[in-house]
């Protein structure tokens, strides 16, 4: 057996996929899962463990799958996570878990993420559930927002036996898993809504169409509605765009809004109603994994497609999976260019944006080298659509309607990350509301967090 190299994940043709909406990676087979699990050589001390935000028994539940114990191999994950089928596919292991595994020293790291996909995708095809809480206790807690720390911190709790409620501010549950990612990533039906059915197994109940704050508000949930303890778990869902002329021209959007026409409301199937911009050329200004989602997305719709990015292709900060199947499937990389205004035609729709070419020059605060513009460089790119992909801040609805619950500069609630505990005594917090966009898995770590902190703090009121 070649322990050096992990064993290939079938995928669907660049060509192919490029075309369809249909999910990118097939993952593992029960041999090949058997196969690279035997590739593991179960630390004692596992490095692994210590990359994963929510802490997974990694070694433990490779083990089960070496002797193909596949459903004791999901108990194991179901200790840890809530969303094990979701980690498996969005993760960015490499930089987590992989990054940490000590195979990796000579050879390809353990694929940690494909082998906790397959057994959360066996455990679904198999009718296998997590194992719910024993007893309740009796008492109630809230979760606001059903995107992945919501969902941690609800499945937690409700193991430790809480009644928890999850008020969802849309008409569907997932939070970003439903409106950021699209289903070649990562499927809706298949994936997602299985797994927020198991963490409703568990006994969590989801209210959807309540706006907190609007609807109604966190302390009319504590003081008339009984419950002890709140989490916000509400993400980052306001857009940033450049402040350059031309950005209100018909044709630009933010991410946010692209991916959600397609991925929450489907746009992007035949007899859809909801609209969404299919442009012959399509700029997409940024270079994190939602602009790589966003670009893809545009391909697939039919548009030649260009990832517009002020820096080189090293300080990229899109997983380089995603850089990867990205230029598989044909979109162009306009590195080193920056957008200085969009331009309009007399109706006001988008007809080209005006760009200036950009050098590396010394690292700035993050460490990365500071892109500087090169004099005499202005060109202009033939586009007829923009989605800016430049990050998300928090809606500062809860925060504006929550007497005693602090905020930062950039409008992100504060809170301790070690517990989620913020300013208002019983409320809890984690996730993109705190931290600004992030990863899935350290919005499902925060949620673990604050479960633990909010569990802690209901015990010390007995």
């Amino acid at each position: 057996m070649d322990v050096l190299n992990r064993v290939p994940v079938r995928e669907q043709e660049p060509a192919v996929r490029a075309k369809n909406f249909e999910e990118v990676c097939y993952g593992y087979n029960e041999e090949e899962a058997m196969a690279e699990a035997a590739r593991c050589i179960g630390c004692k001390n596992a490095q692994c463990v210590k990359g994963c935000p929510v802490s997974i028994d990694i070694p433990g539940f490779i083990a089960h799958v070496k002797k193909g114990e596949f459903a004791e191999a999901f108990q194991v994950i179901s200790k840890s996570s809530a969303l094990p089928a979701v980690c498996g596919r969005v993760c960015p292991q490499e930089t987590q878990c992989e990054g940490k595994c000590i195979r990796g020293i000579k050879g390809d790291p353990v694929s940690i993420g494909k082998l906790e996909r397959f057994v959360a995708d066996w455990a679904r095809e198999h009718g296998i559930k997590p194992e719910p809480a024993v007893e309740k206790n009796g008492k109630k807690v809230a979760v606001i927002g059903s995107g992945p720390s919501g969902l941690t911190c609800a499945g937690d709790l409700a193991k430790m036996g809480y009644d928890v409620t999850i008020f969802e501010a849309l008409h569907e549950t997932g939070g970003v898993l439903v409106y950021g990612i699209p289903e070649f990533r990562l499927p809706k039906d298949g994936v997602v809504k299985k797994e927020i059915e198991n963490v409703k197994s568990l006994g969590v109940k989801i209210e959807t169409d309540v706006v907190v704050g609007k609807s109604v508000t966190i302390d009319e949930l504590m003081e008339e509605e009984g419950f002890s303890a709140v989490f916000i778990g509400s993400g980052a869902g306001l857009p940033k765009f450049m402040g350059i002329p031309g950005e209100n021209a018909n044709g630009v959007f933010s991410a946010n809004e692209y991916l959600t026409r397609s991925n929450l409301m489907k746009a992007y199937k035949e007899g859809s109603n909801t609209p969404i911009m299919v442009g012959k050329k399509v700029a997409v200004v940024g270079g994190g994994n939602v602009a790589m989602d966003a670009a893809r997305t545009a391909l697939r719709l039919g548009a030649e497609t260009h990832i517009v990015y002020r820096r080189s292709e090293e300080e990229l900060p899109a997983r380089v999976e995603e850089v990867h199947h990205a230029k598989e499937e044909g979109i162009i990389f306009d590195l080193l260019t920056n957008p200085t205004e969009i331009l309009e035609d007399e109706k006001g729709w988008v007809k080209g944006m005006k760009c200036v070419k950009m050098e590396l020059g010394e690292p700035d605060a993050s460490g990365r080298r500071r892109p500087v513009e090169i004099p005499d460089s202005e060109f202009v790119m033939d586009v007829d659509a923009v989605i800016m992909s430049l990050g998300t801040s928090p809606n500062p609805l809860i925060s504006s309607t929550t007497k005693g619950l602090d905020t930062n500069k950039w409008k992100c609630i504060v809170a301790d990350e070690a517990n989620g505990q913020t300013t208002k005594t019983g409320v809890y917090a984690g996730g993109d509301a705190v931290t600004g966009a992030a990863t899935v898995i350290l919005a499902m770590g925060a949620g673990k967090a604050a479960a633990k902190g909010i569990d802690e703090y209901l015990k010390g009121l007995n």
